[in-house]
């Protein structure tokens, strides 16, 4: 007999106690949620531009239910720590993943042997905003179009180098080496800012980095951005030419969401649901998204979670192009 999924157990475990009549207490979770501190688990480092993200989403949050934020950074294994801590918790709202939705579909592809299953173990129940990672370089060079840095890294040939943090920079590093044919050395640093010294003395040619440090470093003269991996241009960032229309075709994109372990109650996600719905519909907030290079995103659970596993095919085709070596 074939076996049962995770889901269709637990969906066919509520139809038979709905038709027993000893339907489960669902008014009563949701007026009791939350009734403690809640965790969001991030994989991005202290001080870091998505602890930036994470941390105001925590306060804003704060603010609407009156209990603690606790933000646990959990560094490591390129996210895939604090996936799998979320993916692994209690299912009862108070454990929530503040993270990119598109890589922690990704993570299927990236690992030869992920550690969990997450279109199984998690869900993803609310989204924050879309960003693409952006081509940067020092300020003091010559290079003022990603043409110009282009001519000088097929010039340089393989002693030329550039920075990246994660896979989504990763990634579009080496579709843009494949397009034009440049062989520089992707070095990898554990954060974004961890690479600046070798940026700004030269260590390194270029970098594909985040745009909240991407931007916040433009804006003080260091970095000069010279596209982003995103089919078509930002709202939050109008001026700053695509990959693709610079000739180099590429639509990588990544989005933050609000993640939960499968499983956890249905009024309980519709009130994280709300809350980011809520706190991403401020003029407020859609400022302070906009000054960091991301634009709102707003969506049901339902459309969140069909979203992650789109990324899910994504990836495999984003591994395969890049030619990635799955870890492990």
């Amino acid at each position: 007999m074939a076996s049962l999924s995770r889901r269709t157990f637990l969906a066919g475990t509520a139809t038979a106690a709905l038709a027993s009549g000893n339907s489960f207490p669902r008014p009563a979770i949701a007026q009791t949620y939350p009734s403690q501190d809640i965790r969001f688990v991030t994989g991005t480092a202290a001080g870091s531009g998505g602890d930036v993200i994470v941390r105001y989403l925590a306060d804003r949050i704060r603010q609407k239910t009156g209990k603690t934020i606790i933000v646990d950074n959990r560094v490591g294994g390129g996210g895939n720590i604090a996936i799998e801590y979320v993916a692994r918790a209690k299912p009862d709202g108070y454990t929530i993943l503040i993270w990119s939705g598109s890589y922690i579909g990704g993570m299927m592809s990236l690992l030869k042997q992920p550690p969990i299953d997450v279109a199984q173990t998690l869900d993803v129940v609310a989204t924050v905003n879309r960003q693409a990672f952006m081509v940067v370089v020092d300020a003091k060079t010559p290079y003022r179009t990603l043409d110009d840095l282009t001519k000088a890294m097929l010039a340089k040939g393989d002693k030329a180098s550039y920075a990246t943090s994660n896979f989504e920079a990763t990634v579009i590093g080496e579709i843009y080496k494949a397009r034009t044919g440049v062989k520089a050395l992707e070095i990898s640093y554990r954060t974004a800012a961890d690479s600046m010294n070798d940026i700004y003395s030269g260590t390194v040619d270029y970098a594909v980095h985040n745009p909240v440090l991407a931007l916040a470093q433009q804006r003080e003269g260091k970095l000069r951005i010279l596209g982003v991996g995103a089919k078509d241009r930002f709202k939050a960032a109008p001026d700053i030419p695509t990959m693709t229309e610079q000739g180099i075709p590429m639509n990588v994109t990544s989005w933050w969401s609000a993640t939960v372990p499968a499983g956890t109650a249905g009024p309980i996600v519709e009130q994280i649901n709300k809350w980011f719905v809520d706190v991403v519909s401020t003029d407020e907030t859609r400022q302070f998204l906009s000054n960091l290079g991301t634009d709102p995103f707003i969506s049901t659970p339902k459309e969140a979670q069909a979203l992650m596993l789109e990324e899910i095919g994504n990836w495999r085709d984003y591994v395969k192009l890049a030619k990635l070596t799955p870890l492990g």
